[in-house]
């Protein structure tokens, strides 16, 4: 199995990052924290497994993991994140 098989178009998580953040996410744009390239949610590798991950585009640094538990969900975020979301 190749690298490519092992992960997802982070588009591939819109379902997850709308349950967690309420708002479409896959337009938010995130800078890493390693290269500083700024790149849309939706552009990054997303890894799946016990939890998800999803990576830079550009150099693989970890942009931000979810772990589902049966009550809550845990989010951990790196970098620098602009969320616009609808006010309501």
């Amino acid at each position: 199995m190749s690298d490519e098989d092992a992960w997802l178009d982070g588009n591939a998580m819109a379902g997850l990052l709308d349950e967690v953040f309420e708002t479409e996410m896959t337009t938010a744009v995130h800078v890493c924290r390693s290269c500083a390239t700024s790149s849309a949610v939706g552009a990054h590798r997303a890894y799946r497994s016990a939890g998800t991950v999803l990576r830079c585009p550009a150099c693989g640094d970890v942009a931000l993991r979810i772990t589902e538990l049966t009550d809550r969900h845990i989010v951990h975020l790196t970098g620098a994140w602009r969320i616009e979301m609808p006010r309501r």
